[in-house]
């Protein structure tokens, strides 16, 4: 029970998945899902459980993300990472 995850060591390994997982998303209209962005949604979902998971059950948790689940893991990220959209604007103008 008290196991590390090995979620890093398993990149590689799950890449066909991770693969399937973004032509899934650009299938659905989210042409700009990147396999990092998915990797690190799946991060955040999996933070959570303390449980020992193995292999299958990760790619399992790949395979059944939801675009909904993506979506918000965007949204809260915008919000712990606010960025100035207009910062360069305002320099130009102010030159």
């Amino acid at each position: 029970m008290g196991e590390k995850q090995q979620f890093d060591g398993w990149r590689n390994a799950v890449e066909p998945a991770l693969d399937s997982k973004v032509d899934e998303f650009h299938l659905l209209g989210y042409e700009r899902v990147t396999k990092d962005e998915i990797w690190d949604c799946l991060m955040y979902e999996l933070r959570k459980p303390k449980e020992f998971i193995h292999i299958n059950q990760f790619v399992n948790k790949l395979l059944l993300l939801k675009p909904q689940a993506y979506m918000n893991w965007l949204t809260v990220k915008a919000y712990q990472d606010p960025t100035d959209w207009f910062a360069d604007f305002e320099k130009d103008a102010q030159s």
